[in-house]
C-alpha cells in the first residue's frame, strides 16, 4: 500500500520530534517515523542536567516523552516503523518502510541520529546508563570527585578526558596502541594534564560490579610474551572510540563527508537535494548535543515549509 503527506521526518530523537512540532504548528501535518530507538540517543542515559528550563534536571526518557506528546498535540501523526529503502531520484520522494508499505512525500526531514561505536563487550550494554556512557558532557557532571575511564586514542578521546578531569579525581586514558592518534595540541593537554594517566598498548576485556560499574578488567600487551591482565576499580567507563552517522540509506543520494555525515549548505539544514532536510546529529559531527539537535530539528521544519510553500 502507498501513502502520501507533503512531509515525511525519518527519526525520532530531539531533532525528529522538534521538526514534528513545527511542522505540525505550521498545518503541514507531517508523518513522523521513529525508528529502532524511538526517543533517540538520549533515551540510553538517564538524568539530563544541561536541557535548557529543568533547573532540578528531567529524566531523559520523560524529556523525550514529552517532547514525543508535544508533536503529537500539533498533528504529527507518529509511527513506530523503521525505513528500509529510499529513493530520491523523482518526486515526490519514495520511502519504503519494515512492513511493506510505502510512502511518497514532497519534503524530506532526515533526522536518523548518529550511533556511538562499541567495543562488543556484553558489559556495555549491561551496565549502560549505570557507569557506561558514551557522552562525557552528557554524563561527567554524575561522576565528580569520583575515578573515570575513557577508551580511545582520538582527539574525540582526548577532549572527553580533558573535559572528565574537570570533575572527576582521576581519569585513566585508555588506548590500544602505543601512542595517541589525536592531534599535536590534543596530546599535549592530556600529557600536561596531571589527573589523566594514559594506559597504552591496553585493551578492556570486561567490566564487573554489584549495582554499577566499579572496575574494569584489562589486558597490557594482550598477546605477547609480557601479557599481563590485571582489574582496575573506576566509577565511570566512558567510550570515546566515535560515532557513525546513520546515513547509508541515503548516502547514494545526499553528500556526505568522509565518516559519513551528511553535509549541509552553510548554517541551513539544506542538503544538495532541494526538499530535502537533515537536522540532528546525522548532519553533526562536533556538537551531538540534545538542545543543539532539537534546535535543528526547527530549523529543518520551517525551511520544509517555506520549501513546500513555494
Amino acid at each position: 500500500m502507498t501513502n502520501y503527506t507533503k512531509l515525511l521526518i525519518i527519526g525520532s530523537g530531539p531533532a525528529g520530534y522538534t521538526a514534528g512540532i513545527y511542522a505540525g504548528r505550521a498545518g503541514l501535518k507531517p508523518i513522523l517515523l521513529e525508528g529502532l530507538q524511538p526517543g533517540g540517543q538520549l533515551t540510553i542515559t538517564t538524568e539530563v542536567e544541561n536541557f535548557p528550563g529543568f533547573p532540578d534536571s528531567v529524566d531523559a526518557n520523560e524529556l523525550m516523552d514529552n517532547m514525543r506528546k508535544q508533536s503529537e498535540r500539533f498533528g504529527t501523526q507518529i509511527l513506530p516503523n523503521i525505513v528500509t529503502k529510499v529513493d530520491l531520484s523523482s518526486r515526490p520522494f519514495h520511502i519504503t518502510l519494515d512492513d511493506g508499505n510505502e510512502w511518497t512525500a514532497d519534503c524530506l526531514v532526515i533526522a536518523t541520529g548518529a550511533s556511538a561505536k562499541y567495543l562488543g563487550l556484553s558489559d556495555e550494554q549491561k551496565y549502560m546508563g549505570r557507569g557506561v556512557s558514551a557522552c562525557a558532557t552528557c554524563d561527567g557532571f554524575f561522576y565528580r570527585k569520583k575515578v573515570v575511564a575513557v577508551v580511545g586514542g582520538g582527539d574525540t578521546a582526548c577532549e572527553e578526558a580533558s573535559y572528565l578531569a574537570g570533575l572527576a579525581s582521576k581519569v585513566y586514558l585508555i588506548v590500544r596502541k602505543p601512542f595517541l592518534r589525536a592531534s599535536k595540541i590534543m596530546q599535549e593537554r592530556v600529557f600536561n594534564n596531571e589527573k589523566i594517566e594514559v594506559l597504552f598498548e591496553t585493551n578492556t576485556l570486561g567490566l564487573y560490579g554489584e549495582n554499577g560499574v566499579e572496575g574494569a578488567h584489562l589486558v597490557f600487551r594482550k598477546g605477547e610474551s609480557d601479557e599481563r591482565k590485571y582489574d582496575l576499580p573506576i566509577d565511570g567507563f566512558f567510550l570515546a572510540i566515535g560515532h557513525h552517522p546513520n546515513s547509508e540509506l541515503f548516502s547514494p543520494w545526499l553528500k556526505t563527508n568522509e565518516e559519513g555525515y551528511i553535509m549541509t549548505e552553510g548554517d541551513s539544514p539544506r542538503t544538495n537535494v532541494p526538499g530535502v532536510f537533515a537536522a540532528g546529529d546525522v548532519a553533526d559531527p562536533h556538537y551531538r548535543q540534545a538542545v543543539i539537535a532539537a534546535a535543528s530539528g526547527a530549523k529543518a521544519a520551517m525551511e520544509a515549509e517555506k520549501y513546500l510553500a513555494q
